[in-house]
């Protein structure tokens, strides 16, 4: 049995008009969940970077994006202020016990990196080099129990593109949050650096990645493929590793499996507290 109510969802688009496939992912994700689970599921996009759109409380889900740039840089700009005014918002809702209609936040790569930023739970740096390509993420010891991840292999994969990091979680404050990490990259013995922070559960409505779990094997192929990005990636990575990344997205068991899995079992945990709330 299925609600009559629709799932309305947000997107806050942190991409600043630049051209992604993000955006097209994650339209497609809300379609096929849509029709996999026979829900009437709505989406609403609010441009937040040049127009500071912003989503108000009347919906059941938001998603916000990746997105180009520094998360440092903006800090004190405009959009953000209402960006994150958006967020207490968010919070203030979920801890009244007089609202049962709990918000579902998910935060994307460049959007995980701000509100980490914001909420001091870890260091926001830039990177020594871009990290570019299809890696594994390795599951701490919450993410193994973590709904979000369930049907994922420990290392599962994913597509990560960004020039800056969360590293050197503050463990205090993130207790203080009710918070925990649950994924981290690669190890990379060779290589004298901390690894990044992948994934933080924020509490129980909000959960963020650093890395794109809305990416899929079709629109990076297309990506990697475009003249411009294919030389790009050679020759700062080599050929090696450019064929490697277009045999990765051909391995149904690496970004197929992430996109298939994380995003929507997110969705999942927000409707079955509609469901609840239908009752």
């Amino acid at each position: 049995m299925r609600m009559e109510r629709k799932i309305r969802v947000a997107i806050l688009d942190l991409y600043e008009g630049q051209s992604n496939q993000g955006m097209r992912c994650l339209r497609e994700i809300l379609t096929q969940y849509a029709a996999d689970n026979q829900l009437l599921v709505e989406w609403e996009e609010f441009d937040v970077r040049r127009k500071m759109q912003i989503p108000d409380l009347s919906f059941d889900i938001f998603i916000s994006t990746g997105g180009p740039g520094s998360p440092l840089e903006s800090e004190g700009n405009e959009w953000e202020k209402l960006y994150f005014t958006w967020l207490e918002e968010v919070q203030a809702h979920n801890r009244s016990i007089h609202n049962s209609d709990k918000k579902y936040v998910f935060l994307i790569c460049h959007s995980f990196q701000l509100v980490c930023r914001y909420y001091k739970v870890a260091a926001v740096t830039k990177r020594k080099s871009t990290a570019f390509g299809i890696f594994p993420v390795h599951l701490q010891a919450q993410g193994v129990k973590e709904p979000v991840f369930i049907g994922l292999r420990d290392p599962f994969y994913a597509v990560d593109s960004r020039d800056y990091q969360a590293i050197q979680p503050d463990q205090t404050r993130l207790r203080k949050m009710g918070a925990h990490v649950l994924a981290i990259e690669k190890e990379r013995p060779h290589v004298p650096l901390e690894r990044a922070i992948m994934a933080i559960r924020f509490n129980k409505y909000i959960l963020g990645t650093q890395f794109h779990p809305e990416a899929d094997p079709t629109g990076m192929s297309m990506y990697l493929q475009r003249d411009d990005k294919k030389k790009t990636v050679i020759a700062e990575h080599g050929e090696k590793k450019w064929r490697s990344m277009i045999e990765h997205l051909n391995d149904p068991d690496k970004i197929r499996s992430t996109y298939a899995h994380i995003i929507p079992n997110f969705i999942n945990l927000a409707v079955e507290n509609l469901h609840k709330v239908e009752v």
